[in-house]
């Protein structure tokens, strides 16, 4: 099975734990399978029990079929933390600026073809990265390939039995109520009336889900973008007409088929229906007494955090703020959040993470951890020194080309203009200090090695 998984999203409405470059499929709030944490103890120091919403995804489809061929279509942005927290093999189409989604897709889509030799006929399954779903749902995907390989129509839809009159999704409108069936419409995001009468004429709820022959969108395609190949279309990327695949595919096509499905389905997408996922009401150091009720809380920091008689309430800390926030009130926490303007003060890299510890006029504190076996680009600044102090673990640092070892309690001073790079032999922690007048993420120059 193909498959291709959309990862966007700025991380505004699961603030303070997602940001610009952690949207809300990197937080990790689920607690892994018993056998993963088991085989992770004999192999791994890490004793991490949750996983994200990409991590628990990602390994739901290759339980499913573990031949799957995964391509994530995702920006720049978030392309180290997909190899931090899915590896170096998993494939990535990489779009050089937000576009909508049939842009998103057609780039995959020729990706898949043109670099990773997939043929035309081949189908391949779209669906989003971020849905909370269990094994079912994953079965379906793999039976909605196997409609698009056989040519059952030019698209094929899954379509969510809805369990409420929803306002918040498009409407499926099926010929019949078999489990497959032809499309006779669709229907935009309607208000709770509406919807009901959607559903009491068989409508599904629209996912986002489909799964088409790659030559049916290649065809597509070039019908509506003048381009030759992928590394054309990859180029002329940010001059495309920002359009959703709905509007400049679905829309048009007449052979359209739709799989029901009857399985949990969740949207995650506020602070609200997140907390209804979690498998416990606290995760990090959090203390709530005995009046507390209906309270969830997600604590990042390390230091404690102590509720007292809270009632219907979420609470979330990180080093990006601090939320505490009526949990209905939560799905209004985007307008203010756009209000808040400071630098990214957690996120990770393809090689580990960085938190920045304290920022002054001149002065940068950061916290770096290197995963084992990875390293940091080879390169410099010209506008600040570095100092570098490890903390824990040991690895190697390469300053000017002179290769050294370091280890616990080791202060490595680099002056600006020195090119430099570290690497992990064991888990790797150091504080890094940044000095200087004008520091910026702009201010790093990558040299060969």
């Amino acid at each position: 099975m193909n498959i291709v998984l959309l990862s966007g999203g700025s991380g505004k409405r699961l603030w303070p734990l997602s940001n610009d470059v952690r949207s809300k499929q990197f937080i990790k709030i689920f607690h892994k399978p018993s056998d993963e944490m088991q085989d992770q103890a004999a192999n791994s120091a890490s004793d991490e029990a949750y996983e994200s919403m990409v991590q628990r995804v990602y390994r739901q489809i290759k339980a499913v079929d573990p031949t799957a061929t995964v391509t994530i279509a995702t920006s720049k942005s978030q392309v180290s933390a997909i190899h931090n927290q899915l590896g170096e093999n998993v494939g990535i189409s990489v779009e050089p600026c937000r576009r909508d989604t049939f842009p998103a897709i057609a780039l995959a889509t020729a990706y898949l073809h043109d670099v990773m030799g997939v043929p035309e006929e081949e189908a391949v399954v779209v669906c989003p990265v971020d849905p909370y779903v269990e094994k079912d749902y994953f079965e379906s995907l793999k039976k909605l390939w196997e409609l698009a390989q056989a040519g059952a129509a030019n698209l094929t839809l899954m379509g969510i039995d809805p369990t409420y009159p929803s306002e918040k999704y498009g409407y499926i409108i099926p010929t019949g109520k078999e489990q497959v069936a032809k499309v006779d419409t669709f229907k935009e995001k309607p208000d709770a009336a509406t919807a009901q009468k959607y559903i009491d004429a068989g409508g599904l709820w629209n996912g986002g889900v489909f799964a088409y022959k790659l030559k049916y969108v290649l065809e597509r395609a070039h019908e509506l973008i003048d381009f030759t190949d992928y590394q054309d279309l990859f180029h002329k990327y940010d001059t495309l007409t920002k359009i959703s695949f709905d509007y400049a595919v679905v829309e048009h096509e007449k052979d359209i088929a739709v799989l029901r499905f009857q399985g949990q389905w969740k949207d995650l997408g506020t602070w609200n229906t997140l907390t209804e996922a979690m498998e416990e009401s606290c995760i990090g150091d959090v203390r709530l007494n005995e009046t507390c009720k209906d309270v969830h809380a997600i604590n990042e920091l390390g230091i404690p955090i102590l509720g007292m008689g809270l009632k219907n309430l979420v609470i979330a800390a990180s080093p990006d703020g601090i939320l505490v926030s009526d949990k209905e009130q939560s799905s209004y926490i985007k307008p203010y959040v756009d209000a808040i303007d400071q630098q990214i003060m957690f996120a990770e890299k393809s090689w580990g993470s960085f938190r920045v510890l304290d920022v002054k006029p001149e002065s940068m504190t950061i916290q770096v951890t290197l995963n084992p076996g990875h390293g940091m680009n080879y390169h410099s600044h010209e506008r600040r020194d570095e100092v570098w102090t490890v903390i824990a673990g040991k690895g190697k640092a390469v300053l000017d080309g002179v290769e050294q070892k370091v280890n616990v309690g080791d202060v490595i001073r680099m002056p600006a203009g020195c090119k430099h790079t570290v690497y992990a032999e064991t888990e790797l922690q150091i504080i890094e200090v940044q000095l200087g007048i004008d520091i910026s993420v702009s201010d790093k120059k990558k040299h060969e090695l």
